[in-house]
């Protein structure tokens, strides 16, 4: 009798202790901190994408899956630039979490009291740093934050924008897959903020053979002559134009003059062979998405995983007959932005209103991370758990990359107002908008038959809206400490910023 209640006390303490290591596992588990996946691509329009445009004929079965298993956002903006390269004042805005006019590459801002010293110990790396978690990135070289990339514990950046795996995206995709394959070798337990940076698909867009042979492209490179037609490639976009109806305000730009396989051309079989290219390179970079997603599956850490996809601004391509990304049209404002992970809502949707420079902040609050007290930032965790449609009313774009004061839009609700004050004030334009009866912003040159599809600021019936919508831009200007001022507008006392150095040349090596 003894011993049958001996074994059962043992059989008691033991089973106890296996319910309590149970509990404790799931404990662990519940109590893991999460890992990041911050996907961002070079050059991408939201249009490409099926889930923004289901008449596209991109294959991103890997894009698609994030969408359906997370939330996609409808009202993803970068803010803006101050520089033909659009992507530097973008990238680090993503990096820092500051406005535009607040960034530490801002002429002046630091002295000016607009932008903290030493930035780079409050950027995204640095704060993930010190919250314990490992860092890895993989991206493009220049036109970015460097004192922010340095604070990356381990870092693998090149430009790849070649058509083969070594010179291509698989090269990025490899990185973090040996990234991956490292920790697991070496039981690496702490979370991951991975930051997944592409070079393409931004030119020069040279695709694989196969990915290109899909979409019936060729890597033109002949300036005298036409790309062949393809019935393969990609339909002209819906808004696109042979030529915009006036000087897009940056003379010799490059985007719009000298991109390879491109030029000055905007004919139908330049602009579809180039989104044919533009697509092989989108592809290829789903495709490597997917290994990646395959591998976190594989080493159990998907589920605990916030992944984000988004792009550093968008892109014409032919739209409203432009090439490039300085433009204030919805199809380069504008940014694809996908959120997927734990809490978040399968095949979700949401508008969000929320500028890239929202990511630091948001991630950090997906984390439990405290964000730094320098970001500007908004988290819009609240949209992504399905709290809260919205984080802001209003939303502010600029670009005075080329003439000054260059080019300023503000949305509110369906609403949207683009002004233009370039070429020492011979082009002087304003365009007002309504997104809900004209979301691809058709032009008079459009030749669309339906009243509202075309630009309002002209028309008597919207007189007061547009008055409405002048004074919401000069007030946005004013918080957000734009040191420019349009001609129908107050000077407010401001002194134009002086124009920034030229940049010293490196000599040519004699051959």
């Amino acid at each position: 009798m003894f011993n049958l209640a001996l074994r059962f006390t043992a059989f008691a303490v033991v089973t106890v202790s296996s319910f309590a290591g149970i509990f404790a596992h799931r404990s662990d588990a519940a109590d893991k901190r999460p890992n990041i996946l911050f996907i961002i691509v070079d050059d991408q329009s939201p249009f490409d994408l099926q889930i923004y445009n289901p008449d596209s004929k991109l294959d991103t079965p890997n894009i698609n899956r994030l969408a359906a298993e997370g939330m996609v956002l409808d009202g993803a903006y970068h803010m803006g630039s101050f520089s033909g390269a659009v992507c530097t004042p973008s990238r680090h805005m993503v990096m820092c979490g500051r406005t535009v006019w607040h960034l530490p590459n801002w002429r002046g801002a630091i002295e000016a009291g607009l932008c903290p010293p030493n930035l780079e110990q409050s950027s995204m790396a640095a704060v993930f740093n010190k919250a314990g978690y490992a860092t890895m990135r993989t991206c493009k070289r220049g036109n970015s934050y460097e004192g922010a990339n340095k604070q990356f514990t381990v870092r693998h950046d090149a430009t790849k924008r070649g058509g083969t795996d070594e010179t291509g995206s698989v090269w990025h995709g490899e990185q973090v897959m040996n990234y991956l394959s490292e920790r697991q070798t070496s039981k690496d337990e702490k979370p991951f903020l991975i930051y997944f940076g592409f070079s393409h698909p931004h030119d020069t867009r040279d695709g694989t053979p196969e990915l290109l042979k899909k979409y019936g492209a060729v890597n033109h490179k002949d300036k005298q002559n036409l790309p062949l037609a393809n019935p393969k490639q990609p339909a002209l976009p819906v808004n696109y134009l042979s030529k915009h109806p006036f000087h897009h305000g940056h003379p010799g730009l490059r985007d719009e003059v000298s991109v390879s396989g491109v030029w000055e051309k905007r004919d139908e079989r330049t602009i579809r062979n180039e989104l044919g290219r533009e697509f092989a390179c989108d592809e290829n970079i789903d495709i490597q998405i997917g290994r990646v997603l395959k591998r976190l599956e594989e080493t159990g850490e998907l589920d605990n995983t916030y992944i984000v996809y988004t792009a550093d601004h968008g892109m014409a391509i032919g739209r409203h007959g432009l090439q490039g990304k300085q433009n204030l049209y919805q199809h380069t404002w504008r940014v694809p932005y996908i959120v997927k992970g734990p809490g978040i809502k399968a095949a979700s949707r949401s508008t969000g209103n929320v500028y890239l420079l929202d990511s630091l902040s948001t991630i950090c609050d997906l984390a439990g991370v405290d964000a730094p007290e320098s970001s500007e930032g908004i988290s819009f965790k609240p949209v992504l758990t399905g709290k809260k449609e919205t984080v802001r009313d209003t939303l502010f774009g600029t670009y005075s990359g080329g003439t000054k004061p260059g080019m300023r839009c503000v949305r509110k609700g369906d609403w949207k107002l683009i002004k233009y004050d370039v070429m020492a004030g011979k082009v002087r334009e304003t365009q007002l908008f309504n997104l809900a009866e004209n979301p691809h912003e058709f032009l008079a040159e459009h030749n669309r038959r339906l009243p509202m599809e075309t630009n309002l600021a002209s028309n008597p019936t919207h007189a007061d809206k547009l008055a409405e919508m002048e004074a919401l831009l000069l007030a946005e200007m004013r918080r957000l400490n734009d040191p420019y001022r349009l001609w129908n507008q107050p000077d407010d006392g401001l002194e134009p910023p002086k124009p920034a150095p030229p940049r010293k040349r490196k000599p040519k090596k004699s051959r």
